[in-house]
């Protein structure tokens, strides 16, 4: 949507940096970023689904596990990272490993911890999906966030209110 379009009608608008007053600037920065985010998730979900075939939450391990600049996370550390359980995560990882896109080893001072990493493969279908993605972002933030709040979006995602297309070095994970 271009930065002069007005949102559907059918749509509430942006939320409004500025408010009304009943809320500390603080925590419309936080639903501004929580919506934002929310609606980027949205449209990656099926993104996700059909490029990767994989969920979005094992989406968001791989992820992960790509900027790790060698080997990979301790299963605990990912569990922090994502805020999630370790029983949900154990499972994301089985599911992960099934098509071999994440190994799964011991680590070897503490017998009850494991690591998780990316395969070659893996980091393969990154590299050939990830521009994908990058766009399925910057086209929802595009969409969802507005004019006042897009130059502090910029920085972040570069692009984003010109339609620039992203260079490979942005569109791509860290190589291992």
């Amino acid at each position: 949507m271009a930065a002069d379009q007005e949102p559907p009608s059918d749509r509430p608008g942006c939320p409004s940096a500025e408010g009304s007053g009943l809320l500390p600037g603080e925590l419309r920065a936080w639903m501004l970023l929580l919506a934002a985010t929310g609606a980027a998730e949205q449209r990656l979900r099926s993104v996700v689904k059909q490029t990767l075939d994989v969920s979005h939450d094992e989406f968001l391990i791989l992820c992960l596990l790509a900027e790790q600049p060698q080997g990979g996370l301790r299963m605990t550390r990912i569990a922090e990272l994502l805020g999630r359980p370790k029983t949900r995560l154990t499972y994301q990882i089985a599911c992960l490993q099934r098509p071999g896109l994440v190994t799964r080893r011991a680590v070897c001072d503490d017998r009850r911890g494991v690591e998780v990493a990316l395969t070659d493969k893996a980091r393969r279908l990154l590299r050939e999906s990830s521009g994908l993605l990058a766009e399925a972002v910057k086209d929802a933030l595009a969409e969802f966030v507005g004019p006042a709040q897009r130059a502090a979006v910029l920085g972040l995602l570069p692009g984003l209110a010109d339609g620039t297309p992203l260079t490979s070095s942005e569109a791509r994970p860290a190589a291992p």
